[in-house]
């Protein structure tokens, strides 16, 4: 009976973090889908509109802190909820958004909201899923960023070709109801509870305390943002650019390669519990070097659509064992904050890469672009993930807590 309750909570608790994940990333994505229409009506250019996508990622630190010190001091269930109301009201005033100005600011706000959610609800996740198998959760969870990724491609592709974009940041409301589910079904993390500290300030001083490894996740995740961002971001304006896709096309091909990337993500993910985390990541991102001649410059429509599927394939191949992998390196009672806003300092530091991107193929050209950062990027971040520790399958809740 003790472990059906138990696979139940574990289930549960995989279940919201993954749809929360999936519908933070379904919101930011629209934006994505939507820059050059949105930069139409305010009359700017690619460039001051993946400006915006820059500002989300940037005010992302700042959710991490906020909601991820929360989770640490006061439990992860009450900050995710709280958290996933916010940035549904901020999405939905997205759409009302009168000028570029106000839509400036709305996707900073939603920044802070999207920042908040991926370090609560993976601490919960893996706190709560066995250790065993913490690396098929860690694919299934990160890969909602690629099913949020591929439900706004849907939803661009039907709502519109007839309505526009501003209806689509309605839509955003809905992660509002999962605050719900949340409520309802999600039980507290039991690793919290005995590891949580009792003030501020012993908190405070847990966090200062892993300085080192905070450099370290930084560094990393810097370098995977870098990737994912640089090959997702701007794509569909590649696809628009270079080879004069329709609002249809440019779904499709989107939608379809987020096929590729959960496919590969929970591969992967599965993978690494077997090979371990930094192997599976390596592999992933060497393969996608290889993958980059296909991506940039197909030569055929079957090309780019095959290549389009194996790059979203490889790279959040890499990312699905980021949850696992990231959790595992970080001390218990300092799990909801410390990689959470490693992640998102990481984003920070990335987050420039959609605008360097647009600027630099003004010259250059969006293939060469997109190519030659893919290339760098890739290697980079395999080297620091091969550099770095590993902890795969400890068992969370043994260190001990004072304060």
């Amino acid at each position: 009976m003790n472990d059906t309750r138990a696979a139940t909570d574990h289930r549960a608790a995989a279940l919201a973090g993954f749809l929360g994940w999936t519908l933070d990333a379904f919101d930011f994505f629209l934006v994505v889908l939507t820059l050059t229409a949105v930069g139409q009506e305010f009359h700017r250019s690619d460039a001051a509109m993946a400006f915006t996508i820059t500002l989300t990622l940037a005010f992302r630190p700042i959710g991490a802190l906020v909601f991820g010190m929360l989770a640490d001091r006061y439990g992860r269930r009450i900050p995710l909820m709280v958290d996933l109301v916010f940035y549904s009201c901020v999405e939905v005033l997205s759409g009302l958004a009168p000028t570029y100005a106000a839509f400036l600011v709305l996707r900073a706000l939603f920044g802070i909201g999207m920042g908040g959610e991926w370090g609560v609800g993976a601490s919960l996740v893996m706190e709560k899923v066995p250790p065993a198998r913490r690396g098929v959760f860690s694919g299934l969870l990160q890969q909602g960023y690629a099913a949020g990724y591929l439900l706004a491609a849907l939803a661009y592709a039907f709502v519109f070709p007839r309505w526009g974009w501003r209806p689509l940041f309605f839509i955003g409301g809905v992660p509002a109801l999962l605050a719900l589910y949340v409520r309802l079904h999600v039980k507290e993390s039991e690793v919290w509870q005995r590891t949580r500290h009792r003030t501020w300030r012993d908190l405070g001083r847990a966090a200062a305390g892993h300085w080192k490894l905070f450099l370290y996740l930084t560094l990393l995740m810097t370098m995977m943002n870098f990737a994912s961002h640089g090959t997702q971001d701007l794509y569909p304006t590649f696809l628009e650019r270079s080879w004069g896709f329709t609002p249809a096309r440019r779904a499709g091909l989107t939608a379809f390669s987020m096929v590729g990337a959960l496919v590969g993500g929970v591969l992967s993910g599965f993978l690494s519990d077997r090979i371990g985390r930094r192997r599976a990541i390596v592999l992933c991102l060497i393969c996608a070097v290889f993958i980059v001649p296909a991506w940039a410059f197909a030569p055929s429509l079957p090309i780019l659509v095959a290549g389009a599927f194996a790059m979203q394939f490889m790279v959040q191949g890499a990312w699905g064992v980021i949850p696992a992998h990231i959790t595992e390196l970080s001390p218990d009672g300092v799990r909801g904050f410390l990689p959470g806003f490693a992640y998102q300092c990481g984003v920070l530091v990335a987050g420039s890469i959609a605008t360097i991107e647009a600027l630099v193929a003004k010259d250059l050209g969006y293939s060469w672009t997109m190519a030659l950062t893919a290339v760098v990027v890739f290697t980079a971040c395999a080297l620091v993930a091969a550099a770095g520790g590993e902890r795969r399958g400890i068992v969370y809740g043994g260190e001990a807590v004072t304060g």
